[in-house]
């Protein structure tokens, strides 16, 4: 009976360590930046996965017909591929962060290809917009303490999120809209992707859609929305 105990507490303790490895709002292994207090009328809008032809530049368009600022994590690879989109995303007033160079997941990664991942990244962006935030996020969230360590020792600050519009298999406006509102209270941050980790040219027309629809809607709820920059200044977290 005690090496069924044993063996289940083991698992149960295996279970949630993997499950905060993941989960976007866990702080077992660091602390995170996940929204501000629900309630607050800020929503902060954050991208993933880009730069991408053509639907990070059809979502800058939307963006700027509403007079929206978000924050954008762009992967490395797709920063040299194409800096010019980099360029306009912050040309247009958006912030732009770290979301490594390749797309790795980062929980099974040495220390050493950890560093190399946001060191590249970094890299790239550089050459592409120059001086740009220190917001890190890690791909699929996944992340262990080794990889929040690294990240503050090179002055990157760790962001998650606390809703997304699990718009990353591509599925209609409507449904990414209904997701994300769900769950909508008010000092959120929400996850949506401008491209696609596997390959450059993801189709996003649902996500450009889709943000249309959302911040047409929260606006005429006394919504603003908000980068996370703007957002950590509000949470006193800067």
């Amino acid at each position: 009976m005690l090496g069924w105990i044993l063996g289940a507490t083991a698992t149960t303790a295996a279970f949630s360590a993997g499950y905060q490895s993941m989960a976007p709002t866990g702080q077992w292994y660091g602390r995170t930046f996940t929204g501000l207090p629900s309630g607050s009328k800020k929503i902060a809008l954050t991208y993933d996965d880009g730069p991408n032809d053509p639907h990070t530049l059809h979502l800058l368009d939307v963006l700027a017909r509403h007079g929206v600022k978000a924050t954008f994590f762009l992967i490395g690879r797709y920063v040299q591929r194409r800096p010019d989109i980099a360029r306009a995303v912050v040309d247009a007033g958006h912030v732009v962060g770290n979301h490594t160079f390749t797309h790795p997941l980062l929980i099974f990664q040495s220390a050493t290809q950890i560093n190399k991942e946001l060191q590249d990244c970094r890299r790239a962006l550089s050459d592409a917009v120059g001086e740009h935030s220190n917001l890190f996020r890690p791909p699929f969230g996944g992340r262990r303490p080794a990889v929040l360590r690294i990240a503050r020792q090179l002055g990157l600050q760790p962001i998650m999120w606390n809703l997304t519009g699990y718009d990353w298999s591509a599925p209609p406006a409507e449904k990414i809209e209904r997701r994300a509102a769900r769950k909508i209270r008010g000092g959120d941050v929400l996850l949506l992707h401008d491209g696609g980790h596997v390959a450059f040219g993801a189709d996003r027309s649902q996500t450009v859609l889709a943000t249309d629809r959302l911040i047409a809607r929260y606006q005429a709820e006394g919504y603003e929305f908000v980068t996370i920059p703007e957002m950590l200044q509000a949470s006193g977290s800067t």
